[in-house]
């Protein structure tokens, strides 16, 4: 006798593998078949202050949970576009990058391989960090790929030559990324306030090709100005650190700042760039779940990269 239930697993968010946004898991590296690889890089020894990023993986991915279940693809009725339709986006998780605890080095060596093993697979990686210097051996990975523009979300300019040694921490990335022949150029977004970069170092970033704004900058000019900014048609590749936002809605970090973006602010700005530009690459970083008493900056990190993967899934065929 029927009793009208629906046949299948209902498979709600707390049931099951938790992998980003309960995607198959791809463990053979070698045989990725994919459009989407998302890869932990569980690494926060490169932090000045609050250490704990290394968990930021498995909190993103348990929160992205939330948005996998019920619906063939997300309908978004203000644009009236399905985004990650189930038979147009086919998103694979593969695991975490191994860490070598206290070792810089070989960690990041070994995030590098697993970011090159997606872009051989012609997949578009998409990295949780960890701390921002994750961001090094992404950038690393695409030595031998057309070059790219790169756009950060971020509090802070990161573009710290050398501190006491020091290289290949979180205050690093963004100098050592415009060091590097393939990245044409650099747009920063939501710089603000009291920072690791001394005035030099702004000085450094704009003669190597960077373009700065703070949030009540781009506030001023407008979402569509600043877009307008990053060169048309340009490989971009997007690192976006959770102290972009405003702490009053990502606490979970390790340093936080006050006067940052709101949710829809970088949506918009993240979308604008994927309607112009076509994305071949993505890192989140520095979501640290031990200040996320709510688990909202894991949820934030989860949704924005659901719905700007989607947007750049469903843009990319136009742009090729």
């Amino acid at each position: 006798m029927a009793h009208g239930y629906e046949t299948g697993r209902l498979d709600l968010p707390f049931v099951g593998f938790c992998t980003f946004g309960k995607s198959p898991i791809a463990t053979d590296w070698d045989r990725i078949d994919a459009d989407v690889a998302v890869l932990g890089a569980p690494f926060d020894a490169g932090t000045q202050w609050r250490a704990g990023a290394r968990f930021g993986p498995r909190a993103i991915r348990e929160a992205s949970t939330l948005f996998s279940f019920g619906h063939a693809g997300a309908y978004d009725h203000e644009d009236d576009i399905v985004y990650l339709p189930q038979d147009g986006c086919r998103m694979v998780d593969i695991g975490d990058a191994d860490i070598v605890h206290t070792d810089t080095v070989r960690s990041h060596a070994n995030i590098e391989q697993a970011v090159r093993k997606i872009l051989a697979a012609g997949a578009l990686p998409v990295v949780l960090g960890g701390d921002h210097s994750i961001n090094i051996p992404c950038i690393a990975a695409f030595s031998g790929e057309e070059p790219f523009h790169l756009v950060q979300i971020d509090a802070h300019l990161d573009f710290v030559d050398e501190r006491h040694g020091v290289r290949h921490g979180h205050g690093n990335p963004m100098r050592r990324a415009a060091e590097r022949p393939w990245v044409s150029g650099l747009t920063q977004l939501g710089i603000r306030n009291v920072s690791s970069t001394a005035r030099d170092g702004y000085d450094a970033a704009r003669a190597m090709g960077s373009d700065i704004l703070s949030v009540r900058q781009i506030r001023k000019l407008g979402i569509e100005a600043v877009v307008a900014r990053i060169p048309p048609g340009r490989r971009c590749y997007l690192t976006i650190d959770i102290d972009g936002f405003d702490p009053s809605i990502a606490p979970g970090t390790g340093t936080p700042s006050h006067g940052g973006f709101t949710y829809y602010e970088v949506l918009e700005l993240l979308d604008g760039i994927a309607r112009r530009n076509p994305v071949v690459g993505i890192d989140l970083v520095e979501v640290a779940p031990d200040y996320d008493h709510t688990g909202g900056t894991a949820i934030l990190g989860a949704q924005l990269l659901m719905n700007v993967i989607g947007r750049v899934l469903h843009h990319r065929p136009r742009l090729r």
